[in-house]
């Protein structure tokens, strides 16, 4: 797999009476839409970005981009380059907060409760000592 911080791909930019499609040629299940081409290519840009996220978490092949001049396209269709910057987008999906189930004694909540204690920040505190790992 080559992890790059900067990918540029073709996308088709379908437009209808109900919006604009965007589907990526190279990059299949890509799909996403928008009302204004604007709003389609913030969301192209979003979709891509997770996409190609996903390619790097499963160590999958990240595909070449096609050639504009190889995409065929119709009457309704335009072909639009679509940039990702993906470093900000990495911090942003590794830092995202994670749901976790746990399990502990009642009279152990019971007296967290008449505390106050924030579950959550004393978790990541212990799971920090524990590891021995800091803030990112």
């Amino acid at each position: 797999m080559n992890k790059k911080d900067r990918y540029i791909y073709p996308a088709i930019f379908d437009y209808a009476d109900d919006g604009i499609s965007v589907e990526f040629p190279d990059l299949p299940g890509c799909f996403t839409c928008g009302n204004t081409e604007e709003e389609a290519f913030q969301m192209a840009k979003e979709a891509m970005a997770l996409h190609l996220y996903g390619l790097e978490q499963e160590n999958e092949k990240i595909p070449q981009p096609s050639k504009v001049s190889e995409i065929q396209t119709e009457k309704h269709q335009v072909v639009v380059f679509v940039e990702v910057w993906m470093p900000p987008f990495r911090h942003e999906m590794e830092n995202k907060a994670v749901k976790k189930t746990l399990t502990i004694p009642k009279w152990l909540d019971d007296l967290a409760k008449q505390y106050d204690v924030n579950y959550s920040q004393i978790l990541q505190e212990a799971l920090k000592k524990h590891l021995g790992a800091s803030d990112r």
